[in-house]
């Protein structure tokens, strides 16, 4: 469990980091801002049409006599607002670190100057690097989705789609919130997304302990936005654990053998 209390750790870290800078965080919300107006608009107006599409996809229940009618079409307009929310979750930092990703570059490789060593850089020209995040960002969310497909149908379940399905709906929107926000110093260091998602497999506890306490933070709208600056520099503090070489072991010493005079 140390790996878990390490993920939570780094993101406590990460906004101590930031907060400490001001100026990166007064910057870092404006990509933040941008994108909370766009969804905002998204889902209220998923909340004003989601009865009518739902009404669409159930012709069969206009004859249904009441209640029936009435708590069919209830439930799945509130199944359906709640995985627009889901996805919403998940896309959010996805597209608030393609509007951002100037700054929060910026803002990653200073994390790695002020901790020291070298800053790794990708040798890729920007638009390069701008095209990468935008295709693995589309990769990770159809991982999303179909999650979110199973997720969705799993919650008519009676008692474990109310209770167990939440949970890991939670814990899959940490675990690949933790990998879109490492993604900016992974990147830079020259790992694919096949990489990046085989490393964070190895520490499945410790990516869990710093994504889900965001994701579920990131469900109020302007704490995801206040949040946003210091996620990247905890997750590129993050990065950094995951990528170091490990130290080698101490030698075993040699045993002590008692001589006779």
């Amino acid at each position: 469990m140390s790996d878990l209390g390490a993920g939570i750790g780094y993101m406590v870290k990460g906004q101590r980091w930031v907060l400490g800078r001001g100026r990166r965080l007064g910057l870092g919300l404006l990509p933040g801002l941008i994108t909370l107006v766009v969804y905002a608009g998204a889902l209220v107006g998923l909340a004003y049409g989601a009865d009518d599409f739902v009404a669409w996809v159930t012709p069969f229940a206009d004859d249904w006599s009441s209640p029936w009618l009435g708590l069919l079409r209830t439930t799945l307009t509130a199944l359906v607002f709640l995985f627009g929310l889901f996805l919403a979750v998940i896309t959010f930092t996805a597209v608030t670190l393609l509007v951002g990703q100037p700054f929060y570059e910026l803002l990653s490789e200073e994390v790695d100057r002020t901790e020291g060593g070298e800053v790794p850089e990708s040798g890729l020209p920007f638009w390069r690097e701008l095209w990468i995040s935008a295709r693995d960002s589309v990769r990770i969310l159809v991982r999303v989705a179909l999650y979110g497909v199973l997720l969705f149908a799993a919650g008519f379940l009676p008692v474990v789609g109310q209770t167990v399905v939440p949970v890991i709906g939670f814990c899959v929107s940490g675990y690949f919130l933790c990998e879109e926000l490492t993604a900016v110093a992974l990147q830079r260091r020259g790992m694919v997304l096949k990489d990046r998602l085989a490393l964070l497999r190895g520490r499945r506890l410790m990516v869990l302990g710093f994504g889900v306490p965001l994701a579920l933070a990131f469900l109020v709208p302007f704490v995801a936005v206040l949040l946003m600056p210091g996620a990247v520099a905890g997750a590129t503090l993050l990065a950094r654990d995951l990528t170091a070489p490990a130290s080698p072991e101490p030698e075993p010493a040699a045993p002590y053998t008692l001589h006779k005079d």
